[in-house]
Parts: structure tokens; sequence; C-alpha cells
């Protein structure tokens, strides 16, 4: 799980297993962030619509979770704040330079910790090319 800032550039980085839920990672993703601020706003798509997620980031970190409705649920927000789910499109092109890196991609690594430092390595070798 990755959190991208406004141009695409790697925020944060968090590994886990397949089995859990991402809106259960959300904390531990933003746990391990790269810089001392966190973002105001997260944009993720239909699975993070949940009102516990949003009352939890809003509570503790004063972040606002911007997230389309599920086709199950009511309209939890209105049309303002979902504009900016058009700008999604940037944390796909950070995955999309991760998946650039064969060792990331295939997974060599049969620790998380060790998975965890590639990633972490692709990102910067992400923002050195971005940088310079």
């Amino acid at each position: 799980m990755a959190v991208a800032d406004a141009a695409g550039f790697p925020l944060s980085v968090h590994v886990a297993s397949a089995s859990p839920h991402e809106v259960t990672l959300v904390d531990a993703t933003l746990d391990c962030s790269f810089c001392d601020e966190l973002p105001q706003r997260l944009i993720g798509d239909k699975a993070y619509d949940s009102d516990e997620l949003d009352a939890r980031l809003e509570a503790s970190q004063g972040i606002e979770m911007i997230a389309p409705n599920r086709k199950n649920r009511g309209k939890t927000q209105d049309g303002r704040p979902l504009r900016r789910y058009r700008r999604r499109w940037k944390i796909e092109r950070l995955f999309a330079w991760m998946q650039n890196f064969r060792r990331i991609v295939v997974r060599y690594e049969f620790h998380a910790e060790n998975y965890l430092a590639m990633v972490q390595l692709a990102c910067i070798i992400i923002l050195l090319r971005l940088i310079g």
C-alpha cells in the first residue's frame, strides 16, 4: 500500500500480507511515512468508503477521506470533495513507475522486510529521477 502527494511522488509505503482488507492497513501505512507531515486528504477507491475509517482518520490525525460511494450504501459525501477523485490517476502512475523494477514485480524476496526494503529503494530511485 502506498500514499502519494499531489504530484505522484511517494510519501509512504507499507507491505503486508494479502489477506487483510486495505481499510485496516491505512493507519500502518501513514505511520511509515517518509516525511514529517501527514496529508490533509486521502483519496481512495470504493473499498475505502467506510464511516469507521472516516471517523478514525478525522479524529486521530485530522485527515479527510475521499472515496466514492459503494453501490450498497447511500450517499455519504456530496459531489464537491469527490471531484478530487479524478486525480487518483497519480497514485496509479506511481504504481506503474514501480512496475518498472523487476525485483518488485516478481517478488524474489521471501521475507517481507526485504521486499519492503526493495520497494523503498524503488521509491528513492523514483524521487531521484524526478528531482534530477
